[in-house]
């Protein structure tokens, strides 16, 4: 990881699954590598949705107290707030692209830290959108 990179909510909740090693690794390595560069961005929508996703949605669901510790730890992360611009900006991506809204505001918020790739397995890889690329760190022709 060279360049600033924003990570999707999949990603963390990857990086805290046992139930797909593999992904669980290579979530794990940019988590990592991202924290000690210093070079990854989240947002409060990521922050969020893992929340919910490992608390809720997750076959086995994380306590409510780690889950908590996780995200104290994932905020020391650069996080974008969720403001009215950015959900403007967010629309607008929307429109222009044809993406649904929570992907448009991902988009929005690695534009405003400055992330020039996305690195998710909801968005196509190697899809552009201005200035921000996704990678798929799952996709088996992906370098990371």
């Amino acid at each position: 990881m060279s360049a600033k990179a924003f990570l999707d909510t999949n990603i963390l909740v990857y990086a805290h699954d046992k139930a797909f090693p593999d992904k669980m690794e290579k979530a794990q390595g940019l988590l990592f590598r991202g924290m000690r560069s210093g070079l990854v961005a989240i947002s409060a929508q990521v922050l969020s949705e893992f929340f919910v996703t490992v608390t809720k949605k997750a076959k086995r669901p994380m306590p409510v107290e780690r889950a908590r510790r996780e995200l104290e730890l994932l905020s020391s992360l650069e996080t974008a707030e969720i403001d009215a611009p950015m959900v403007l900006r967010a629309v607008g991506i929307g429109q222009r692209w044809q993406l649904n809204y929570w992907d448009s505001l991902i988009i929005a918020a690695a534009e405003r830290t400055g992330c020039t790739t996305v690195y998710s397995e909801d968005l196509s890889d190697g899809q552009r959108y201005g200035l921000v690329t996704v990678r798929n760190p799952f996709s088996r022709q992906s370098s990371e």
